[in-house]
């Protein structure tokens, strides 16, 4: 301890080194003494218990002292080493700051050594061709320039000049590379300002020149290996090859896959390299290419490509991997629409033969994997192919779609002939493979529940009218979509039933809605569309439980049914026949409002223009009448003349018993227009053809016009004395009674006939 407080002194150069050791001596002394009799008086004091407070009061003198002479000397030695500590610490540091700058200043000149150096082979290996060598020098020169940029004396003017020299010289280097990029890959496109048509895709060429390359030199040649492993090696090979995949996709691939009469041609000539052009095969007159043709084609050109170009490895990848990735999926979608869609049976009994397809597509598949082109297992092009029955579902139910709403939207007014005879078309389906069986002879019991009486055969014909064609091939197309359900997977039954399903629905809101004008503007048009809903609705009670059985599940467990759809049909049936029906009223008492209410008749105008309402009433009704002719149902034909006729004579009713003063003149008159319509009524009633047959109806008009008697009381009336109306009346039980009220008579009676005692006397007999 002593020794080291004694070297520490020494190099202050402030103490003597013999008089700090003599100190420190003398101080050891007299600390020992002190410890000696420190420890001498203890021992007396607590073991031989002698009194010695005196001596004991001169030790801690002493201690005093020698402790006060620590103190000073320790001050001492901590105030001259610490300051010589400091400035040792303080000159190491400066020292150490030297060093580190001389050592950056080292390292940037081997980095400007090494960029130099770097840009002197790339500026020779430029020169030689040798365009790895170049690239890889220039990577060595960026390198050496990013290290220099990394330190805080990037801010040195020196290396804003390097930077723009590395930037130039790459430039240069991609230009190279490009220009001779262009040299070995030469397209031959259309001018652009030409539409994009057959004609001008065969323009399109493609030459892999092979310049420079030697006999027997492997495919690509070495140049060109060299051109792509440098633009990869600068970052320029992704964007080089994407710019090489649209060209090709758009002038060359898609081209091929859309139009069937091109072919490519490969010729390869000696010293000038590989030729791809597209020509076009006159022969070939098909709109769509087959798949086999399509693939056939694409491998000719992937194939030609990959041998004299894409075989270069780029680091880890082929280059061909890497054109694979840019130009798949847009090629594979394009042969899916273009092609596949197309290959699409659209028959069942086709399907099976579609397995050539599926293996023509993974023959094309595993060939571009051996080429590199692809590297995954499935692709969806192979998807699509092998889903073939979804597809042909979805194609065949967008098909059925197509051909449905073109028939909906067709002409309406094109008709045929339907008779109870008539029946729909139904294939004969093979037996259900589970179903019940029925009895071959009925039990006694069920002979005896049995009723005598039975159904007519025509209970569930339906009655004998015009539809539209349109709507018979559209009746006939869901028959068909339903039997290419029968037998096809779950999935597809599923798909084409609901299919049928929807082309009713749609008829049920699109006809409707696309025909509304004609519907309210031509009778003829209307009575057609209440015959076509009910057609319809006829032959979907019984159309889903015809197939049902032969469905496969969940359709076969009654799931396959249309009889919901029946009241909606019926509805929408008698509704556009109605809403007719009621624009013909109003028309019908538009006309009779111009005949002045048949009030003073006696006027030669007014007896006109009643005249004319009459006949126009009856000209309406006759032209209905020939044009509902052997279109409406008979029934609903009768019914409807007669509600119309019901209308008019009901209206013309009303007119008259609201006269209050009918002259013999008006009531003669009256009786003539009245007369017109009970001989020109009955035959509107012309629902048939053949005439002989329209007897029966005309004569059975009181069942569909339902004032008809009254019509006829009335005319009656009106040219008849007071006592024939008496008789009529009958005491309230005669004919007119029963269809007028008294008040009714009477008001007529006061109406026609001047007020005498003969009409006081007849007006009291009507009660």
């Amino acid at each position: 301890m002593s020794s080291f407080v004694t070297e520490v002194l020494a190099s202050s150069g402030k103490l003597e080194k013999e008089d700090l050791v003599s100190k420190i001596s003398k101080m050891s002394r007299k600390v020992e003494d002190t410890k000696e009799e420190v420890c001498d008086m203890i021992n007396k004091r607590y073991n031989e218990f002698l009194p010695s407070l005196q001596a004991s009061e001169d030790l801690m003198l002493q201690v005093d002292e020698v402790s006060k002479e620590m103190d000073a000397l320790k001050a001492c030695i901590e105030t001259e080493v610490q300051e010589n500590i400091h400035v040792a610490v303080t000159e190491f540091a400066k020292l150490k700051e030297q060093l580190e700058r001389n050592t950056v200043i080292i390292k940037m000149l081997e980095h400007l050594k090494e960029f130099h150096s770097a840009m002197e082979k790339f500026n020779k290996a430029l020169v030689e061709k040798k365009y790895v060598d170049a690239a890889n020098n220039l990577e060595k020169a960026r390198s050496s320039m990013d290290s220099l940029k990394s330190w805080k004396t990037s801010e040195l003017p020196l290396l804003t000049v390097l930077g723009s020299e590395l930037t130039v010289q790459r430039e240069n280097l991609i230009y190279h590379l490009g220009d001779e990029w262009k040299r070995l890959v030469i397209w031959k496109l259309p001018p652009t300002k030409e539409p994009a048509d057959q004609m001008s895709i065969q323009k399109v060429e493609l030459t892999l020149t092979d310049v420079g390359s030697k006999d027997g030199e492997p495919k690509p040649p070495v140049l060109l290996r060299c051109i792509l492993q440098a633009l990869a090696i600068q970052g320029e090979l992704q964007h080089k090859v994407k710019l090489f995949s649209q060209v090709l996709l758009k002038y060359m691939l898609k081209p091929l896959v859309k139009h069937a009469s091109l072919s490519v041609r490969v010729s390869e000539q000696q010293g000038e390299g590989t030729t791809l052009a597209l020509q076009c095969l006159e022969a070939s007159h098909k709109e769509k290419s087959a798949p086999s043709q399509v693939f056939s084609k694409l491998h000719l050109v992937l194939k030609t490509l990959h041998t004299h170009l894409l075989d270069v490895s780029i680091g880890s990848k082929m280059l061909s991997a890497i054109l694979g990735e840019l130009i798949w999926e847009e090629m594979s979608q394009c042969i899916i629409h273009e092609c596949l869609v197309n290959s699409i049976p659209t028959d069942s009994s086709e399907l099976k033969n579609y397995s050539a397809v599926i293996k023509e597509t993974e023959e094309f598949e595993k060939a571009l994997k051996e080429m590199d082109f692809l590297q995954g297992d499935s692709t969806d092009l192979l998807k699509y192919a092998r889903n073939v029955n979804c597809h042909f579902a979805s194609k065949k139910c967008k098909d059925v779609i197509v051909a449905a709403r073109k028939l909906m939207t067709s002409k309406m007014h094109n008709t045929v002939k339907i008779t109870p005879d008539s029946k729909l078309h139904l294939p004969k389906l093979p037996a259900p493979s589970s179903g019940v069986k029925l009895k071959q002879a009925a039990s006694k019991e069920d002979a005896v529940m049995e009723n005598s009486k039975q159904l007519s055969a025509w209970s569930l014909h339906l009655p004998a009218c015009r539809i539209s064609e349109s709507v018979q091939q559209l009746m006939e197309l869901a028959v068909s979509t339903l039997c290419e359900a029968v037998g096809s997977s779950s999935q597809s039954a599923l798909q084409l039933f609901f299919t049928v399903r929807n082309i009713f629905q749609l008829f049920y809101d699109v006809v409707p809605t696309y025909h509304k004008e004609n519907l309210l503007k031509f009778p003829h048009l209307a009575a057609v569309q209440h015959n076509n809903c009910m057609y319809l609705a006829h032959h979907l009670l019984t159309l889903g439980h015809y197939f049902r059985a032969h469905l496969p599940q969940p359709l076969n467990e009654g799931v396959a049914t249309f009889v919901d759809m029946v009241p909606g049909f019926r509805k929408l049936g008698a509704q556009c026949f109605l809403t007719q029906l009621n624009v013909q009223k109003a028309e019908l008492l538009e006309r009779l409002s111009t005949a002045h209410n048949f009030c003073n008749l006696d006027d030669e105008d007014n007896y006109i223009a009643a005249s004319k309402a009459v006949r126009q009433v009856i000209h309406q009704l006759k032209q209905l009448a020939t044009v509902w002719q052997d279109v409406l149902p008979v029934t609903i034909y009768c019914k409807a003349m007669g509600n119309l006729l019901n209308t008019a004579i009901t209206e013309i009713i009303s007119k008259i018993m609201m006269l209050e003063d009918i002259s013999s003149e008006d009531g003669e008159h009256l009786h003539t227009l009245c007369q017109t319509i009970t001989e020109e009524g009955p035959l509107v009633f012309i629902p048939v053809v053949e005439e002989s047959k329209n007897r029966k109806y005309q004569e059975e008009v009181p069942l569909y016009v339902k004032k008809w008697s009254t019509f006829k009381e009335l005319v009656i009336v009106l040219r008849a004395n007071l006592q024939e109306i008496v008789d009529r009346w009958a005491d309230a039980k005669g004919p007119l009674a029963v269809e007028f009220s008294s008040s009714e008579v009477k008001s007529l009676i006061r109406a026609l006939f001047q007020n005498t005692e003969r009409r006081a006397a007849a007006l009291s007999k009507i009660k």
